[in-house]
């Protein structure tokens, strides 16, 4: 069974916490490939920088995802570099994607100093906006619809997912 909507977007953008306000209004299951990933290495995201490398983290996300598309039945949370993969954005294609867009200021404030996002270390708000600036293309690929999530709650956010997923069906 597919999932009812995947999630993608920078980090900060509130994809997990929107998953989560989603799952409950639409009564289904909420996978986040990021803690599957931690949960089947046995090891935070950052450990797995730091042990095995970005692309062998990369690697373990293409299967995860592939994984959830293939088998979650809910709302799936993406992380923020999941849509780097060709082959991942391929399979997007079949499903109802939302890119939850968010500035740079509340990503930046949402993240904080957060060393559990690799990726961010060092100048967090200069290295935010250059992947936001990389990715966006990518998100706007796979998209089937972009909500803004800057200065909103989780709530008000999955209730406009959840109108437009009715509307659309």
């Amino acid at each position: 069974m597919a999932p009812v909507v995947v999630l993608v977007g920078p980090p900060g953008a509130g994809k997990s916490t929107v998953a989560r306000a989603l799952g409950q209004r639409l009564a289904c299951d909420v996978i986040d490939t990021d803690t599957r990933i931690e949960a089947s290495a046995g090891m935070s995201i950052a450990d797995l920088f730091v042990t095995e490398g970005e692309p062998a983290f990369r690697a373990r996300e293409v299967t995860e995802v592939a994984r959830a598309l293939d088998d979650g039945a809910g709302v799936v949370a993406l992380g923020g570099g999941s849509i780097l993969d060709a082959s991942t954005r391929d399979r997007l294609h079949a499903h109802v994607v939302v890119w939850l867009q968010v500035d740079l200021a509340d990503a930046a404030a949402r993240v904080g100093l957060n060393t559990a996002r690799p990726l961010l270390l060092g100048n967090v708000r200069q290295t935010l906006g250059r992947l936001m600036e990389e990715r966006s293309p990518l998100y706007a690929e796979v998209a089937t619809l972009t909500v803004v999530t800057t200065q909103r709650s989780p709530e008000d956010i999955a209730s406009e997912i959840e109108l437009a997923l009715k509307a659309g069906s």
